[in-house]
């Protein structure tokens, strides 16, 4: 997003009650990509590059779609527009209504290319042949991240638009019946109180801005009622000018119909069985999750709606929490649903296993496309600066997903120095008493010792107990026996967590601050504990090791179950926001992150989902003593996946779970957001594990 568009925007939303000005919001529309490229289809037509963190490469910051006949243009409109996914792929279908035509078009990016597929049926009573019609596109491209010093090429069946490395090519393959080209809006446009309505006509037209710019108009003809229009984003010095419009051709001539175009999506995302439960959400969370993808196997958090950190500190990036959890959730869920993910489970270790700090942790943010080091504020140990700075659940997380990988056979090189090394990295931020030391926070927002992240260090050292079998330290810091060592650390985290019960509210604490007080509000980050106490539990307290659906009994103690059973039945309580429009959790008591003018806090879908898998969670570790309260937490699990779930107020109808929702139902900051796709994906799967998805209905009396 280029800073003229953040000002347009400002001017358009500013005082807005609930839009943020200033950001590029992904709210309506749909995404295609999964292969390279991340672009967004807007409801009215409109696209937009969102993958430079997947690829590098920028392209569109802006586009529009219009019909002309006979020079009389017709732009398309959201309000008259119906949009789709086709089957199970990240292909959209856009049908746009004008008085005069109906346009049926198809968006699918494949790789660094990108395809609109568009068929016009004139209206009966328009006299018009559907060849009379054009199909017009505005485009404003963005090569390297620039609106200006930029340049054009033209040929007789494309444009080439460039800056320095970054070269971006637009085609039809009917041909450019028209091309111009206008330059960005200019200072005083931009200073002016009113939006601009791009693109616009100059009457008195400097003779450069056909050629200094990145914007372009075309006119693409139809012919036998189809047009197609491609963009193509390329590296000049490594894709000559000839091999691009080439590949553009071939793309043409092979894509040149819905369903080859179907074929092509197809190929992008997982195949999902028939016969699997809950199929609709498990097809969206997998296609969410694909897209936000990179080819490293990395993930953005979300699409990055705010790239100047107006109303946030950016999204488009890979958090080593997110990911690894969302990594781990996809392990759980290929084992338990059968969806062939291996090959991204080893690419997540190989991207963990490369992008490992000196000292065994990870950094704060990193580029997905290659795992550099990507702007932050938690580099604390990059720094040499206090833990404070730090945010040490990343790094239990990545132990974790780590350590039950390799369980699960996933075998790639210096896996095991890896773990080791990040075991040694743990140990330095827990503490003598056994909670990890000052840190941040889940939600990046405080510092203090955060049940959170002592609940995260619990699953790390039991997950690593469990699967660290034949572990060797090189440098000797464990006795010999890095999993012995695990188990023990999981002992004295185990012990530790008393420390933070708030007897009285029936619940652990959010956090001890950095005074020594219990800050006792409720966090919903603290339901990691059930996922966190059926890990250990799976260690049993005698040495045993049971299995994930059979858990070695007697890990747990009856006492702090009970406390469990007390604490997620309060926090789920307790963060419960319904009002006529929207129904789910809220993230901490006290939240007051893009609220607007709303006085409470907003629903989060991470929160929600967090809530039903840990119900999920504790039911299943309930139901391995044959305790009656285990059906009471697959119930509340199975009510909290359905607000989640396709038909549920927190899924809107694109099958995305935006971040946030207001009280009044408008949904808000990054959609989709993979976090929560991932938990309700395992939510899913772990139910099914169970048999508790659904519930048999009691026969009527006769």
């Amino acid at each position: 997003m280029q800073l003229r568009d953040a000002l347009d925007d400002y001017k358009r939303n500013a005082g807005d009650d609930r839009l943020f000005a200033g950001e590029r919001r992904t709210v309506t529309g749909r995404f295609t990509g999964g292969d390279g490229r991340l672009v967004h289809v807007d409801p009215d037509g409109g696209l937009r590059d969102f993958g430079y963190p997947l690829t590098g490469g920028s392209g569109l910051s802006r586009s529009r779609f219009g019909l002309a006949v006979h020079g009389d243009v017709t732009w398309f409109e959201a309000s008259r527009s119906r949009q789709r996914y086709v089957d199970d792929t990240p292909l959209v279908e856009t049908v746009h209504e004008t008085d005069r035509a109906t346009v049926r078009r198809y968006d699918l990016t494949v790789g660094d290319a990108h395809l609109t597929r568009a068929t016009v049926d004139p209206a009966p009573d328009a006299g018009l042949d559907a060849d009379d019609f054009v199909l017009v596109a505005y485009a404003a491209f963005a090569p390297d991240g620039r609106d200006e010093r930029v340049g054009q090429l033209r040929y007789d069946d494309a444009v080439e638009v460039y800056h320095a490395d970054e070269h971006d090519f637009l085609a039809s393959a009917t041909g450019l019946a028209d091309l111009r080209g206008q330059l960005p809006p200019t200072f005083p446009e931009v200073l002016d109180d009113a939006p601009m309505d791009l693109p616009r006509d100059r009457g008195a037209a400097r003779y450069e801005e056909e050629r200094l710019s990145g914007e372009v108009v075309i006119e693409a003809p139809f012919e036998g009622g189809t047009t197609t229009v491609g963009t193509l984003l390329t590296d000049g010095s490594e894709t000559p000018c000839e091999e691009a419009r080439g590949r553009l051709s071939t793309l043409f001539a092979e894509l040149d119909s819905p369903e080859a175009l179907a074929d092509a999506a197809a190929d992008t995302v997982p195949t999902v069985s028939a016969s699997t439960p809950e199929r609709e959400s498990v097809v969206a969370d997998l296609r969410v999750l694909s897209l936000l993808s990179a080819e490293s196997g990395l993930r953005i958090a979300g699409p990055d709606f705010d790239p100047h950190y107006q109303h946030s500190g950016g999204y488009g990036y890979t958090w080593f929490r997110d990911d690894a959890e969302i990594a781990t959730f996809l392990l759980e869920s290929d084992d338990r649903l059968g969806l062939g993910l291996d090959d991204w489970h080893a690419r997540s270790a190989e991207m963990y296993v490369e992008t490992q700090r000196p000292d065994g942790s990870w950094p704060h943010r990193v580029w997905p496309r290659n795992g550099a080091l990507a702007p932050g504020w938690a580099n604390a140990r990059i720094e040499d600066g206090p833990d404070v700075d730090y945010q040490a659940d990343q790094t239990g997380s990545v132990i974790a997903f780590l350590a039950r990988a390799r369980g699960a056979g996933v075998d790639v090189d210096e896996l095991d120095r890896t773990l080791v090394d990040a075991l040694a990295s743990l140990d330095s931020t827990l503490a003598d008493d056994g909670r990890p030391v000052v840190c941040q926070n889940a939600w990046e927002d405080s510092g203090g010792r955060f049940t959170h992240t002592a609940a995260t260090f619990l699953e790390a050292y039991g997950a690593l107990a469990r699967h660290g079998d034949g572990l060797v330290d090189d440098a000797d810091r464990f006795g010999g026996d890095p999993a012995a060592h695990a188990r023990r650390r999981a002992r004295e985290v185990y012990d530790a967590l008393d420390d933070l019960w708030v007897p009285d509210r029936g619940r652990y604490a959010l956090r001890e601050t950095v005074h020594g007080d219990l800050d006792d509000r409720i966090d919903s980050a603290t339901l990691a504990l059930a996922s966190a106490h059926r890990a250990y539990d799976a260690l049993g307290d005698d040495g045993r090791v049971g299995n994930d659906e059979s858990p070695g009994a007697g890990g747990v103690d009856d006492e702090r179950l009970d406390r469990l059973v007390s604490h997620v039945d309060r926090v789920v309580d307790g963060l419960t926001r319904e009002t006529d429009a929207v129904s789910g959790l809220f993230r901490y008591e006290g939240d007051g992150w893009r609220r607007g003018d709303q006085p409470v806090e907003k629903v989060w879908t991470v929160s929600t989902a967090w809530g039903a898998h840990a119900c999920g969670e504790l039911s299943a570790l309930l139901a391995a003593r044959d305790d009656p309260r285990a059906e009471r937490f697959a119930e509340r699990a199975r009510d909290l996946l359905g607000i989640v779930s396709p038909d549920g107020p927190l899924c809107e109808p694109t099958g995305y779970l935006p971040e946030q929702f207001f009280d009044d139902g408008t949904p808000d900051s990054a959609t989709p957001l993979g976090w929560p796709h991932a938990i309700r994906l395992a939510t899913v799967g772990l139910l099914d594990a169970h048999d508790l998805l659904a519930v048999e209905p009691v026969p009527a009396d006769d």
